[in-house]
């Protein structure tokens, strides 16, 4: 609007806003809806991490990889060690079945937290997409020993598909 001009606190409230939009958009299951609001955000403020990670994640439920992937890297240029972004990045590449850049994001936080149970079962599945038997296995068994619920989950992923006549995994997911 011609001739007004906002606080920056003015501003502040209206970008929350439209931040908030966007998050009961995601919320509620409507990514492209809410991928408009984030995107409105960004205009005022390029760096906004949530509207940022959020509109990953939006964009990742969309099925674009390569787009999510890209904005969970104008995060991590300005906060490396961004966990949830690292691991975001990393499913986006699990899925467009780049292995090793997924396993190098995982191997990224686990170098912070070598007791991510969430990431140490990701890393499994990818291990376990690359024929990496020994290592998935290794990996997947950690994962449990931290939360069991990842039991459960393995015995229904697919990922471990080329695990499910393997003795060890049986026992892992019983």
């Amino acid at each position: 609007m011609k001739g007004i001009s906002f606080s920056s606190d003015d501003e502040e409230t209206s970008l929350e806003y439209l931040y908030s939009i966007g998050l009961g958009h995601a919320k509620r299951g409507k990514p492209k809806d809410a991928i408009f609001y984030f995107d409105r955000v960004l205009m005022v403020e390029p760096t906004h991490t949530n509207a940022l990670f959020n509109k990953g994640n939006a964009l990742g439920k969309l099925g674009k990889y390569e787009e999510a992937i890209k904005v969970y890297d104008m995060i991590l240029k300005t906060r490396p060690n961004h966990a949830v972004s690292l691991l975001n990045k990393g499913l986006a590449l699990h899925y467009l079945q780049r292995y090793d850049e997924a396993i190098s994001c995982y191997d990224g936080i686990l170098s912070q937290e070598p007791q991510n149970a969430n990431v140490l079962y990701h890393k499994a599945c990818s291990k376990a997409l690359q024929k990496k038997t020994e290592e998935s296995l290794a990996l997947l068994e950690r994962a449990v020993v931290l939360n069991p619920e990842f039991a459960t989950n393995a015995s229904k992923d697919k990922d471990f598909d080329i695990l499910h006549d393997d003795e060890r995994f049986k026992a892992l997911v019983a």
